[in-house]
């Protein structure tokens, strides 16, 4: 009959699990205070915000901000165009950033390390936003939807972050491919592709969360088609209807129903930030590294 050792645990360890627990506390509630705060806001008469003093519990609750919010005019279309635009760029973009990162993580191919300098210098060096303006209409991008896709279809450092991940991947499941017969796209969809899930997720997170909150890029290439408007765009232009708001002396005769751009602001910010909250649970398993550790004995 086995005896269950019971490992006794130091003063040092003990004390260790006291401050990490404490510290962690700390970073939590830190971290959690802004959102909170936020959302008390949100549901907070908004006149009587502008006294101060909310912190985690609406003084005076309402849903005039979120009524704000909902009644847009073109809320339905730029909520369309947003998911839309966030779903086809997360699909395309993560796709072609990892297909030209595996091309530059092979050593076979020439101009691989050329290339991949050529990407990292476009981090630092950009034309601007007047030629990228005139570049685009010469493209036939502008007043269009594919504006919001094909410009940003490679990201440096997106693919950096995805070739330096392949690199680490044994060069064993390439070399068996190439053995069997394997040309180049087929190993990059069929091994490296599965492979790189990790890597794949948080970069089409990232994706995802710069393409639902994008606004500046509608209002320089579709400011005048309402058809091509996002729903964050819509927010802005919200946001700087409300300041006019305040500054108009009647609107505090309807203080009840008076909106501030603070109120709006955590109204909006809820609203947009909900869908990518309810995202990240489903890509945060794939948030680990060595999915390859034991897969190929050398």
């Amino acid at each position: 009959m086995s005896k269950t050792n019971k490992i006794k645990k130091s003063p040092y360890d003990i004390a260790f699990i006291i401050i990490n627990t404490i510290i962690l506390t700390v970073f939590c509630v830190v971290t959690l205070y802004p959102i909170l705060n936020t959302l008390a806001v949100s549901f907070n008469e908004a006149v009587d915000t502008l006294t101060g003093g909310i912190h985690l519990i609406p003084r005076k609750w309402t849903i005039q901000n979120y009524k704000t919010v909902f009644n847009m005019r073109n809320l339905m279309t730029g909520a369309y165009v947003s998911v839309m635009r966030t779903v086809i760029a997360t699909l395309v973009q993560t796709f072609f950033t990892a297909l030209l990162a595996y091309i530059l993580s092979r050593k076979e191919f020439y101009f691989n390390r050329q290339v991949s300098l050529l990407y990292v210098v476009t981090m630092y060096l950009q034309a601007g936003i007047i030629p990228t303006l005139l570049l685009f209409k010469d493209l036939r991008l502008t007043n269009s939807f594919w504006v919001y896709i094909v410009p940003g279809i490679v990201y440096a450092y997106n693919m950096i972050v995805i070739r330096t991940y392949m690199n680490g991947l044994p060069d064993s499941f390439v070399e068996s491919a190439q053995v069997d017969g394997a040309g180049h796209f087929r190993i990059f969809w069929k091994i490296i592709f599965p492979l790189c899930k990790p890597v794949l997720a948080t970069v089409a997170l990232f994706i995802a969360v710069y393409q639902w909150n994008s606004w500046f890029d509608v209002m320089v290439y579709n400011p005048a088609k309402d058809n091509l408007t996002t729903l964050q765009y819509e927010l802005m232009k919200l946001l700087s209807a409300v300041s006019q708001q305040t500054g108009d002396p009647n609107a505090m005769k309807h203080a009840a129903n008076m909106v501030t751009p603070e109120s709006v602001r955590a109204a909006a910010t809820i609203v947009t930030a909900f869908p990518i909250v309810c995202l990240y649970p489903f890509l945060q398993r794939y948030f680990v590294t060595g999915l390859t550790i034991g897969g190929v004995k050398e």
